[in-house]
């Protein structure tokens, strides 16, 4: 009876862990059910593919290999410096309506709750629907060559 009990404890506490690790509770930079995933991307802004980026305020989606699960947002803000957003809304659990877009080119845009952030800052514009900014990614930008080199 006694190993019944313990191996019944065992697997509830089991189930209530799971559970908890993939609920969608607040953290302090996304919900706790934000996928994971490694990124690893290398743009030659040299390549016509590129060409918006050339400019300060110039954007692009970026869906290559290790990008993400929906991909990623790349803005560049001035000569050297960028923005590297998750396309996965931060506030919200992955759906078919949370994958974020650009919107006439100012600001970013989630199509489930219309929560919007400034596209140049990542700032939210409306706190009373998220006041999570996009995940932002680091990188490395080689002015020399022209390479941006975006990981986590």
């Amino acid at each position: 009876m006694k190993k019944t009990f313990s191996i019944v404890s065992i697997f509830t506490l089991l189930i209530i862990s799971v559970l908890n690790i993939n609920s969608c509770g607040s953290r302090e930079d996304t919900v706790s059910c934000f996928p994971r995933t490694p990124i690893n991307v290398s743009l030659n802004l040299n390549l016509p593919a590129y060409f918006n980026l050339t400019q300060p305020q110039g954007w692009i989606y970026v869906n290559e290999q290790q990008s993400g699960t929906r991909g990623l947002i790349v803005v560049r803000r001035s000569d050297t410096q960028f923005m590297v957003y998750d396309r996965n809304a931060p506030h919200l659990c992955p759906d078919s309506n949370t994958t974020l877009e650009v919107k006439d080119n100012i600001s970013i845009v989630c199509p489930k709750d219309n929560a919007t952030w400034i596209l140049l800052t990542g700032n939210p514009t409306n706190t009373s629907v998220t006041s999570l900014p996009p995940k932002t990614y680091p990188y490395n930008y080689d002015p020399a060559t022209r390479v941006l080199n975006i990981y986590f």
